[in-house]
């Protein structure tokens, strides 16, 4: 797990809006758009649209144009990667 990856981790305990997590972030919407990315293709990171309530299936196609609209949650498996770093 890279150092971005980690901290992005980090925030995802709960469900998380793009803009929150930017907010917390000093990567720049390209870098986090791409590790966000990263995490979901690990299976770390799941993704809820259109509200926090409800999981949205992940496409890697329409993903980069939508990143910042989602929300986020770390899953299971990614929690115990991460806990374990």
């Amino acid at each position: 797990m890279t150092e971005n990856e980690f901290a992005i981790m980090d925030e995802l305990y709960f469900v998380t809006s793009y803009p929150d997590l930017k907010s917390t972030s000093a990567l720049s919407d390209a870098e986090l758009c791409t590790t966000l990315r990263d995490l979901i293709a690990k299976g770390y990171v799941r993704i809820l649209y259109p509200d926090p309530d409800t999981e949205y299936e992940y496409d890697e196609a329409t993903f980069g144009n939508h990143c910042q609209q989602y929300y986020y949650l770390a899953t299971k498996a990614g929690l115990v990667v991460h806990n374990s770093i």
